[in-house]
């Protein structure tokens, strides 16, 4: 019995060593794909006399490359951005702007200024294919200390079956893996250095790394983001429907309040104004003051699966025919509103 243990407590020691030596090895492979990204961003807060002021904010999160141009990251590090600034693992830092995001996947794409020499790429796999208790990985620049990785496994999934409905679509991979702020929008790995996920979120009572993260998966990111064409219009939004709806006096059932707008961004050049005053109803935060959204292209704004999956044709259909208007609801009045 002696012999059978000393013979198994061996065994240990060999193989721990050789499976952090292929971590290593894959790390080593993966990690230059990995960037760090720096935004600035305007934001509606409320001072110590009460009164609403716009303040220059900024922000970190990760990502990481699919092309030497284009970089997958989550949808919250690029909110309503002013400027994006991309930092690799050698130094180099390039400019870039969104081109796609979705906020209820929680994940985005932006474009590179110019493309990166000799870029590092990495591929999706299936996440279809992941299974519980899988041993993953994590890389990213948590709490802006630098690159760095944390290892983990597949605790779980949650999953929503998705359809034609874009604006809803989530699916998510639980992990244990150690996330931190700053490591949202970087990628989740399998052991062989192939991306599963894009991380999202944590939840946690100490608002640190000791708690449940959660990425989104590759099979959603590579459905929304690599096989889309959906523009991104460069605005935050909150959906009034309901309560809301009559407190804001809509003339339709739903409509979209825009609360911050960024300059560069097509909604910005169309001149649709964001909220400037911060209030809270009830325990919802809301920026007022800005424009209503009731139509795009005269598709009306409605929260129906029928009405949304109509957006979002209109929204992909932007890359052939660019010219749109909106009409929205400004000071009482509506007016409409178009691309240039």
């Amino acid at each position: 019995m002696k012999r059978f243990a000393l013979l198994l407590l061996l065994c240990m020691c060999m193989v721990a060593p050789l499976s952090a030596q292929d971590l290593s090895k894959v790390y080593e492979k993966v990690s230059p794909a990995v960037v760090a990204i720096l935004t600035k961003e305007n934001t509606i807060v409320t001072n110590a006399n009460n009164v609403s002021e716009t303040v220059a904010t900024g922000g970190l999160g990760s990502g990481f490359m699919v092309s030497d141009r284009l970089i997958v990251t989550a949808a919250h590090v690029v909110r309503v951005p002013e400027s994006i600034m991309v930092q690799f693992s050698d130094g180099e830092v390039i400019a870039a702007t969104v081109l796609t995001s979705y906020q209820s996947a929680d994940i985005a794409l932006i474009g590179l200024s110019r493309p990166k020499k000799n870029a590092t790429i990495v591929a999706f796999a299936d996440s279809n294919k992941v299974k519980i208790g899988e041993q993953v990985f994590v890389i990213g620049v948590p709490l802006g200390v630098g690159f760095s990785l944390s290892s983990g496994y597949v605790s779980a999934f949650k999953r929503q079956p998705y359809g034609k409905n874009p604006f809803v679509s989530s699916e998510f991979i639980q992990t244990d893996a150690a996330i931190n702020q700053g490591n949202s929008g970087g990628p989740m790995f399998n052991m062989k250095g192939e991306v599963i996920g894009v991380v999202s979120h944590i939840k946690s009572k100490s608002g640190g790394s000791d708690g449940i993260g959660y990425a989104t998966s590759s099979n959603l990111a590579t459905k929304l983001l690599l096989n889309n064409t959906m523009p991104w219009f460069g605005a935050e939004f909150f959906s009034l429907s309901g309560k809301y709806a009559k407190l804001f006096n809509l003339p339709q059932a739903n409509g979209l309040l825009v609360q911050r707008v960024a300059t560069n961004s097509i909604f910005g050049r169309m001149g649709v104004h964001e909220g400037d005053v911060e209030v809270m109803i009830g325990k919802q935060r809301l920026i007022m003051g800005g424009d209503i959204i009731l139509a795009f292209n005269g598709i009306t704004y409605d929260i129906t699966d029928e009405a949304l999956i109509k957006l979002a044709d209109f929204a992909n259909s932007l890359a052939k025919n660019p010219s749109f208007e909106i009409k929205v609801l400004r000071q009482g009045k509506i007016i409409t509103l178009k691309s240039k």
